[in-house]
């Protein structure tokens, strides 16, 4: 099996991207960043990208006419760095289908919820609000709803009674380092796979002996 070629689409301060990257040199991850691209200019990911000698570019949204004409632009600069998957890490723009039909089953996005709970936008604060005692994060395949895509894996995190918004955040980042690297491990090693339903029920995914043992031995 070829080695995957990932593609970090980042619009912040690239935490996610760091533990990826981190990992690829350490060996826990077999898989090479062949590119980092922002929509934003001047944001931390940029600089962690160029410390570690990792190829990137900025590609504002603010540029194009619509959502069509930037994912295109995307397409293009992924296919040159000859992309095999592409991860949301902090990405805050809504691909569209034709980005997703691009890369089948091959976009991976981390939400700071255990979905399907408090999908979207300011998932912590929602969850604060709902009072929820239970908290997490989910990696996920992006489809074309608002991260409804089929779960890979899961990790849960404790909601303190002094919690604010920014400490269960913090708490969350945590383990989303954490579950990525693992699931993208599993995903690099061909060991995870989606399985479509009958009667065009949502897919699942499912998950081979290595993958099953990996999320089990580090807790996720």
């Amino acid at each position: 099996m070829a080695k995957v070629k990932l593609g970090v689409l980042v619009s912040g301060s690239g935490t996610n991207l760091q533990a990826i990257l981190d990992a690829t040199r350490s060996g826990t991850l077999d898989a090479d960043v062949a590119i980092v691209i922002s929509n934003q200019p001047g944001v931390r990911a940029l600089d962690r990208a160029k410390e570690a000698g990792v190829a990137s570019r900025v590609i504002s949204h603010r540029d194009f006419a619509d959502r069509a004409a930037f994912d295109a632009a995307l397409l293009t600069a992924l296919g040159e760095a000859q992309v095999s998957h592409v991860v949301l890490a902090g990405f805050m723009r809504v691909l569209t289908a034709g980005f997703l039909d691009a890369f089948p089953w091959r976009v991976i996005n981390i939400h700071p919820a255990l979905l399907p709970a408090f999908p979207g936008v300011h998932a912590q604060r929602q969850a604060l609000a709902y009072g929820v005692k239970v908290a997490g994060c989910t990696v996920h395949f992006v489809d074309a709803g608002t991260d409804t895509g089929p779960i890979i894996a899961q990790s849960a995190v404790p909601v303190l009674e002094s919690d604010t918004e920014e400490t269960l955040t913090a708490r969350i980042l945590r383990e989303e380092h954490r579950l990525l690297v693992a699931a993208l491990a599993a995903i690099a090693e061909g060991d995870i796979t989606v399985v479509p339903e009958p009667s065009g029920a949502r897919p699942r995914v499912a998950l081979g002996e290595r993958a099953a043992k990996r999320f089990a031995e580090a807790r996720l």
